[in-house]
């Protein structure tokens, strides 16, 4: 039993624990990087879309390197794509160019057998009116797709002209679905009369060509 002037057993306690506080020191993420700060909070206000610069066209590149200028135009053909900058994507097209996506491998022409495309630059402004139009329902919500090229090799080669075969994976979102393409490009190329590399073929055979689909492709891979 304690006296009346014996402090009780909580108050004891309080008097032989002595807590010390780190006061400043830092704690968590601020002791492994000091300069560490919290995330301000998130403004409310819509924040602008900052406005994609334009793809400018490759820099004329000396005839003895001509793979870089080719790397460049198939580069900048994915970039319309993805952009959907479909004007200036015919535009890369000679005018007698044309745009092949067979069904298999070892289908040789598009006149015989029936294609997956098969269009002239004719038949591919067609197309670019009918997506690009107000009323397209295929095309709302808005969709986008990302382009990879690599592994580019130079085929053949003749005076003005290559032959050149490269890969590519495309990655499509529309709507809340998620496809991915690939396979293989292979672009016959040819000079215009102002010396810019032009597109007369450009076979595509997709890997997965046969693959099931829920809507059909819109627009050239």
């Amino acid at each position: 039993m304690t006296s009346p002037n014996e402090p009780g057993p909580g108050a004891r306690l309080a008097q032989e624990i002595v807590i010390e506080s780190a006061g400043d020191a830092a704690t968590g993420a601020q002791a492994i990087a000091p300069d560490h700060a919290a995330r301000p909070r998130p403004s409310l206000a819509p924040v602008a879309r900052p406005i994609e610069p334009a793809v400018e066209p490759p820099v004329a590149l000396p005839a003895s390197d001509p793979l870089r200028e080719i790397e460049q135009l198939l580069y900048r053909q994915s970039e319309y794509l993805d952009r959907k900058a479909w004007q200036d994507y015919i535009d890369l097209f000679a005018d007698d160019g044309i745009y092949w996506m067979p069904v298999t491998p070892e289908q040789t022409d598009w006149e015989s057998s029936p294609s997956i495309f098969a269009e002239d630059k004719s038949m591919m402004e067609v197309r670019m009116g009918r997506v690009s139009h107000p009323a397209a329902w295929s095309q709302v919500p808005m969709w986008g797709t990302s382009h990879v090229i690599g592994n580019v090799v130079i085929e053949a080669q003749s005076p003005g002209g290559w032959i050149v075969r490269s890969r590519f994976h495309m990655m499509e979102l529309r709507r809340d679905d998620v496809r991915h393409f690939a396979g293989t490009y292979r672009h016959t190329l040819v000079r215009d009369a102002g010396g810019q590399l032009r597109i007369k073929l450009q076979r595509v055979d997709m890997v997965n060509a046969q693959a099931p689909y829920d809507y059909v492709l819109q627009v050239w891979v």
